[in-house]
């Protein structure tokens, strides 16, 4: 089975560099997802969301619309699936 962290580079590579920063003592992490252009996002993420692989998947997909917004990219409609689920 593959890491949580491993599945989340995985999905933004190569476009971005991928950094794993732990911050609490409970497990959360700081993601930091990076670019030419600067930080691209910055986002805590729980313990139970790494470990969770329902809410990693729900995380990853909230992170990939996050950033197709910013990019300008326009979006599906509601309810069709934009991106490739990853294989969890």
């Amino acid at each position: 089975m593959t890491s949580p962290f491993q599945k989340i580079s995985d999905v933004f590579r190569p476009r971005y560099n991928v950094n794993f920063s732990i911050e609490k003592p409970d497990g959360s992490i700081l993601l930091t997802l990076t670019s030419a252009e600067g930080v691209a996002v910055k986002r805590f993420i729980s313990a139970q969301q790494w470990r969770d692989q329902q809410q990693l998947q729900r995380l990853i997909t909230s992170l990939q619309v996050s950033l197709a917004i910013e990019r300008g990219e326009q979006l599906p409609p509601r309810g069709a699936s934009m991106f490739q689920p990853v294989s969890l």
